[in-house]
């Protein structure tokens, strides 16, 4: 999950050998810089995975038009780069990003917080904890402790160094722990601190999860599942029945992330419940916790479901059918397991479990 941040001048040369030639090249980025500069509006489509990579001197350059371009083109320049970004892994646009991060709007800054949830370089974590305690905007603040959340798993995973760890988990402790924070930004710290366990992570989970407030009780559920701290279960389980769309949507995302065997059947049901976000999260977890119900479920709307659904229930088979698959001539057995009926060797999630039928069918910080 972790990539380093050396350069990759290896790759970068293998890709230059093997590029076929493209001798629009120059007019494209003759193109892209005319839209830029001198027309100050957006560039045709075509030309916008030209900002992926940027070097040096194209950083800087974009950067000074950066600040002529009127604010729609800014955020719709901003929206498009991240939509190509998650539709495409090889592109990289997040000099522009970081550009953005420093504009003058505020919705201009979280939409390209949220743009670079595609990098995982770890030279961001103290401008996103800069930006927490110190953004004037909610809305930003909120962005960035978002944002934290991947560097607290990659921490939990030992995949960061601990002193960014250590920097991410106490900024988004401390603005979650802050009575003067919006409502917002505290739930969306709560959310992003899950991952972990320090500092007093599972008493704030349960202080929120008792809290008057709907809205923080739903971030304390989604928090529970984040965790991986199968204690929780009980209350997920418990929260799937209830009559709160929101409330049974986190619970259902929760008992797919704490691989809940237990509630596969509510679970199932789930999938036939009247809200559709329900019934798409159900599906996800169906395809976490495995078995015959959840493998029976998917198999009935992917041949059954609307459009949506009956991708939502092919890509959760898919998922579930890989590890119901024999792996152990590519994996070999887990360390201490003696042979295949050893429990070690029972993962979660395979189609053939019988327990779910009983009864029924440095310069980290140098990150500009």
């Amino acid at each position: 999950m972790m990539r380093d941040e050396e350069p990759l001048s290896h790759m970068e040369s293998w890709q230059e050998l093997n590029a076929e030639p493209d001798d629009g090249a120059p007019e494209r980025e003759q193109a892209l810089w005319q839209a830029l500069e001198e027309g100050k509006h957006m560039p045709a489509p075509e030309l916008l995975r030209m900002l992926s990579g940027l070097s040096e001197r194209e950083i800087a350059r974009t950067g000074r038009a950066w600040h002529g371009l009127p604010l729609e083109v800014r955020y719709e320049l901003v929206r498009s780069l991240s939509q190509i970004a998650r539709d495409e892994y090889a592109t990289d646009f997040s000099a522009v990003f970081r550009i953005a991060m420093e504009d003058i709007d505020a919705e201009v800054r979280a939409a390209s917080i949220a743009g670079l949830d595609e990098t995982d370089d770890v030279r961001l974590v103290p401008a996103f904890v800069q930006i927490l305690k110190e953004d004037p905007s909610e809305a930003v603040r909120g962005a960035a402790a978002e944002a934290l959340a991947k560097y607290v798993l990659l921490g939990e995973l030992e995949k960061i160094r601990h002193r960014l760890f250590n920097r991410a988990v106490l900024a988004l402790r401390e603005s979650h722990l802050n009575i003067s924070e919006s409502p917002r930004v505290r739930r969306r710290a709560l959310e992003a601190i899950a991952y972990t366990e320090e500092y007093g992570v599972p008493e704030m989970i349960t202080a929120a999860y008792e809290d008057p407030d709907e809205a923080l009780r739903i971030s304390a559920i989604l928090a529970m599942g984040r965790s991986a701290n199968q204690e929780w279960g009980g209350i997920v389980r418990r929260e799937l029945s209830s009559p709160l769309p929101d409330v049974r949507l986190r619970a259902t995302r929760a008992s797919g992330e704490l691989q809940l065997t237990e509630a596969i059947h509510e679970i199932a049901d789930l999938a036939d419940d009247v809200d559709h976000r329900v019934r798409a999260a159900a599906l996800w977890a169906l395809g976490q916790i495995g078995g015959k119900v959840a493998h029976r479920t998917l198999s009935k709307v992917a041949a059954t479901g609307d459009e949506a659904l009956r991708t939502a229930a092919e890509e959760a088979l898919e998922e579930l059918e890989f590890f119901s698959d024999d792996l152990s001539a590519f994996f070999g057995p887990p360390g201490g397991a003696h042979d295949e009926t050893d429990n070690l060797w029972h993962a979660p999630g395979l189609v053939g479990q019988d327990n779910d039928d009983e009864g029924q069918d440095d310069d980290d910080e140098d990150w500009a």
